[in-house]
């Protein structure tokens, strides 16, 4: 056996044992997302679920720090006070709630 042929076939060997690892770390990757990652998803979104079904859905006070809230101009939508995903029961206005102003 020459050296280039001796070269080749230990090229052959690293292509066949590079080849089979890399199936091997697809299958390891299967079987991982199936046992792991899907049941701890899965243990995850029903905690989450539980926590929100449990926690009581009172406005907390509004308390007027002066450095939140601040409008230096007004949005260019609607009435200009309401941010583009304002929620009336949980996104207090400069002044407070809505239907709650003091």
């Amino acid at each position: 056996m020459s050296v280039s042929s001796a070269a080749l076939a230990a090229q052959r060997v690293l292509a066949a044992a590079s080849h089979s690892s890399h199936e091997g770390g697809a299958r390891t990757w299967k079987i991982l997302t199936a046992v792991l990652a899907i049941p701890g998803v899965s243990v995850c979104m029903v905690n989450a679920y539980l926590k929100g079904q449990a926690h009581s859905h009172e406005q907390p006070e509004f308390v007027a720090y002066p450095h939140l809230r601040i409008r230096t101009k007004k949005f260019p939508w609607g009435d200009g006070n309401h941010s583009l995903f304002h929620n009336p029961h949980t996104n207090p206005l400069p002044d407070g709630y809505e239907g709650s102003h003091h």
